[in-house]
């Protein structure tokens, strides 16, 4: 409508660009109401739909479940054989990324070029330099097997138990689920877009209630907590890290709510994070990039160290050597008691982190 379309242009394309990545059959959904992903491909969708001759997309399949993803690419692939348009793609998902593109260029972290070819000149010139620099390869290093537990906790940090949820009545988000977090425990949460596993975080945390079964974090229903008791009980990373920010500036919102005593701990995880308060610290939240919002929404909740720890798709926007602390900083935060439960689509990250993994499948937990 924007770009006054004829009418019956708008009915044929529509659907088409729906379907290029993934959401057939969505056309009457509310927006408001998809997850993540689904608002993600949705955006994707709002692009493709008018066939431009140059594309520009910004870690497009950042929150993608694969069915997403592929998707995406297949119309990318599509695209780049028709010689349809020029496309130019950041990403650091880059397996399918680089088999795709005809030239790569690989930025240095101070925006400098690293080089500028060919993937398989890259690859033969600079893979020492692009290592160093954190930059994720299409045969990056063997993935790193978290050690597995498999004890049921007798005390858990979180319990949900026969857990149901809708936002409609009659039409419910999670079926009956039931699961245990133990002290120290490091566990994943899986599955496609639209799957319930943001619904499931928040139910955790009791910023939403079931609509039948119970949800207790350490012994006690969340929703009732005080919002200090809740502070000091769990810690929750949103999957959009803007929607939780508080703070003018970047050192307000690591410093909020934290005692003087703690401050010097925070400054240091954010040094770990690659988002030392000294560069950083008088800037916008909001001036930041996507990676750059994801680590200080990290700090703000890592620094607190509490007894459950909620993320919601953690590593977006990060490089390996961004990607690699994280996974040391959570496990380390693990030895120390902390419960963790993550929710993601990085294969990567769940290799390196999980020592339990939790399928949801359309709101069922997969057996």
């Amino acid at each position: 409508e924007n770009r006054a379309w004829p009418l019956d242009d708008m009915r044929r394309r529509v659907p088409e660009a729906l379907d290029s990545v993934g959401l057939s059959g969505f056309a009457e959904r509310r927006s408001g109401q998809l997850s993540g992903g689904e608002q993600q491909r949705l955006a994707i969708a709002g692009v493709l739909a008018a066939r431009p001759g140059v594309l520009v997309l910004d870690e497009p399949t950042a929150n993608l479940d694969p069915m997403g993803t592929a998707a995406v690419y297949e119309w990318l692939r599509s695209v780049a054989a028709a010689r349809q348009a020029t496309v130019v793609l950041v990403e650091h998902r880059v397996e399918q990324a680089w088999a795709l593109a005809d030239r790569v260029l690989a930025l240095a972290r101070d925006g400098r070029p690293i080089d500028l070819g060919s993937p398989a000149e890259i690859l033969a010139r600079s893979r020492a330099p692009l290592d160093a620099a954190g930059v994720w390869l299409p045969d990056g290093r063997p993935r790193r097997r978290a050690r597995r537990r498999t004890a049921t906790p007798t005390a858990p940090e979180l319990a949900l138990r026969e857990a149901w949820f809708g936002y409609d009545r009659g039409e419910p988000i999670l079926h009956g689920v039931s699961l245990a977090l133990g002290a120290g425990e490091r566990v994943a949460l899986v599955g496609a877009n639209g799957s319930g596993k943001s619904t499931l975080l928040r139910l955790a945390l009791g910023l939403l209630r079931p609509t039948a079964g119970e949800v207790r974090l350490n012994g006690a229903d969340p929703a009732r907590l005080g919002s200090r008791d809740l502070a000091r009980a769990a810690g929750y990373v949103v999957q959009d890290p803007e929607l939780g920010f508080i703070g003018d500036t970047v050192i307000e919102e690591v410093e909020l709510g934290l005692e003087a005593a703690d401050r010097g701990a925070a400054y240091a995880l954010a040094d770990r994070l690659h988002l030392p308060l000294g560069a950083f610290g008088d800037r916008s939240p909001y001036r930041l990039s996507g990676g750059e919002q994801r680590r200080l929404s990290l700090v703000t909740a890592l620094a607190r160290r509490p007894r459950l720890l909620v993320l919601d798709e953690p590593t977006f926007g990060q490089d390996r050597r961004g990607h690699d602390e994280l996974v040391a900083i959570l496990k380390e935060l693990a030895d120390e008691g902390t419960a963790i439960l993550a929710a993601t689509h990085d294969e990567r990250f769940v290799e390196a982190f999980a020592e339990r993994t939790i399928e949801l499948d359309e709101g069922w937990i997969e057996p």
